[in-house]
């Protein structure tokens, strides 16, 4: 569990840097219910978020026993993510990854909760990282129930940064948004400058990990 928790910390890092989330959780902020608004658009990306793991990892298993050799299964998978990974980040170099889309329209805590379901979509290409984390449980081994726990802490531990904005907003109200803004702005600056030698170095680990398994039979 341990060297577990040491490989899918990067993807954490990584997943966690998404700009797109934050400034929609900003937007949500400025509405005329702040806290209730951006605490529901994080709440439905969270469990949209959890809900997309739980159906990757069941797939990735039934494709494992339906082959009935799930290990090279995993390593094919771990191969197509890193091939994803390395165009994500060669097609990502000119920036651009922080572009940002706002619902329209009046904003509702149901709308809201909708909305940031929506956003696993809108920032489809922060979930490879996500795809990569699910991988890498699934080749672990670990029981219906760790690997069900891995999954519901890896999504709070991504979630648990964005408690800022209405957390900020519930201590200091109106007052907070300067300060968010600015965040925000880093954040969008941080993500397009590292997010594609991020990517870059995750996918060339994924195939220098894929290399080692075909030409030793043992993985990195």
């Amino acid at each position: 569990m341990t060297e577990l928790l040491a490989v899918i910390a990067p993807f954490l890092l990584i997943d966690a840097l998404n700009p797109v989330l934050f400034a929609v959780l900003i937007y949500a902020a400025g509405s005329s219910r702040p806290i209730v608004n951006s605490s529901a658009m994080l709440l439905g990306h969270t469990l949209a978020y959890f809900s997309v793991g739980l159906l990757a990892s069941l797939g990735i298993e039934k494709l494992a026993q339906r082959l009935d050799n799930p290990q090279p299964v995993d390593f094919v998978i771990e191969f197509i993510l890193g091939v994803a990974l390395l165009y994500a980040a060669l097609a990502s170099r000119e920036g651009g990854a922080s572009k940002t889309r706002t619902p329209e329209g009046a904003l509702t805590p149901l709308k809201c909760l909708t909305y940031g379901a929506v956003i696993n979509f809108i920032g489809a290409p922060f979930a490879l990282p996500y795809l990569a984390v699910i991988s890498e449980i699934m080749r672990a081994e670990l029981s219906t129930t760790a690997s069900v726990t891995v999954l519901v802490g890896y999504n709070l531990a991504y979630a648990l940064p964005f408690v800022m904005v209405p957390g900020l907003i519930a201590v200091v109200g109106d007052r907070a948004q300067p300060v968010l803004a600015k965040i925000n702005q880093y954040l969008e600056k941080g993500a397009d400058l590292l997010m594609p030698w991020l990517m870059l170095a995750l996918a060339l680990w994924l195939l220098a990990d894929v290399l080692a398994f075909v030409t030793t039979g043992v993985p990195l």
